[in-house]
C-alpha cells in the first residue's frame, strides 16, 4: 500500500495519531524534504529506506513506489500540511492508478488551521463571515481568471492565501480593490515551527511592515474582518436557542 500522509504544518506533534502509526510500520518513506520537518522522520521504523522527494522528479518518485510495491513493502509518502491542498497529489494518484497500485490518503493538519490557532481567531465569525476562501496568487502556476485575488476579494470573506509571499505587494494591491485599507491582515512565516514569525497589521500598513522581513517561503497570508474585534455571538450556546439536544430557557 502507498500511504499519502499529511505531515502537518511543521510542529512534529501535529502529525495525526493515524499518520504516526502508519509511518512507524512502512518500509519505505518518501518525504518532501523542502517542506516537511525532518524531526517527523523519528517516527519512522529504524531500518526504513528514506528518500527526499525534493531532489526527484515525478517518474523517479513513482518508480520508487512501484519497486517497493513489487517487493511487498508499504510506502509512507509524507506531504506537508494536508495532501489535498497544493500537494501535487493528483499526478501521483493518476500514475498509481495506471499501474494498479493501491493507495490511501491520510489527512493532515493544514497550515491554515495552524495559522488560526496561532492567531487565536475563529475564521468563520457570526455576523462577520461564514466563508473561508483558500487560494493563491497566479505565479508560475497559473490560476483561472475567475479565481484571481481581485475576483475572490469581492466576497470580503476570510481569505487564506498560500504560496504567494514572493508577489506580496501585488497581492495587497489586488486585495485593496475590494477590502478597505483598515482590514486586518496577518502574515505568518513557518507557522507552528520553533522559528515561526507573525506580522499583524492592516492592508494599508502591512507592505511596509513585511518589507524588512526575509519571508521567502513557507509563508501564509490571512486577511479579513474575522481577524478583527467585531462579532456576533453564536446562537449555538444561547439560552434562548433550542435544538435537538437542549431546550430554550
Amino acid at each position: 500500500m502507498i500511504y499519502f500522509i499529511g505531515a502537518g504544518p511543521g510542529d512534529p506533534e501535529l502529525l495525526t495519531l493515524k499518520g504516526k502509526r502508519i509511518l512507524s510500520r512502512c518500509e519505505v518513506v518518501i518525504y518532501a524534504g523542502s517542506l516537511v520537518n525532518r524531526a517527523i522522520l523519528r517516527y519512522s521504523r529504524p531500518n526504513a529506506a528514506v528518500y527526499d522527494s525534493s531532489k526527484l522528479h515525478l517518474q523517479e518518485i513513482i518508480t520508487l513506489m512501484e519497486e517497493a510495491h513489487r517487493k511487498g513493502y508499504s510506502v509512507a509518502r509524507l506531504h506537508s500540511g494536508d495532501p489535498s491542498l497544493y500537494g501535487a497529489l493528483r499526478e501521483q494518484i493518476e500514475e498509481l492508478q495506471k499501474r494498479g497500485i493501491p493507495f490511501e490518503i491520510i489527512p493532515g493538519v493544514s497550515s491554515f488551521q495552524a495559522a488560526a490557532a496561532r492567531l487565536k481567531r475563529e475564521l468563520t465569525v457570526p455576523g462577520v463571515t461564514q466563508t473561508v476562501i483558500l487560494c493563491r496568487f497566479g505565479g508560475r502556476t497559473l490560476v483561472p481568471e475567475r479565481e484571481s485575488l481581485q475576483a475572490l476579494a469581492r466576497h470580503q470573506a476570510t481569505m487564506v492565501i498560500f504560496l504567494s509571499i514572493s508577489h506580496f505587494e501585488k497581492v495587497v494591491t489586488e486585495l485593496l480593490s475590494a477590502y478597505p485599507p483598515e482590514t486586518p491582515i496577518a502574515v505568518l512565516h513557518r507557522v507552528s515551527c520553533k522559528d515561526e514569525e507573525v506580522v499583524m497589521g492592516t492592508l494599508g500598513t502591512i507592505v511596509e511592515q513585511v518589507r524588512s522581513k526575509d519571508f521567502t517561503r513557507q509563508t501564509l497570508i490571512v486577511v479579513g474582518e474575522a481577524l478583527g474585534e467585531r462579532f456576533t455571538p453564536s446562537c449555538l450556546y444561547s439560552p434562548s436557542f433550542s435544538h435537538r439536544f437542549r431546550k430554550r430557557l
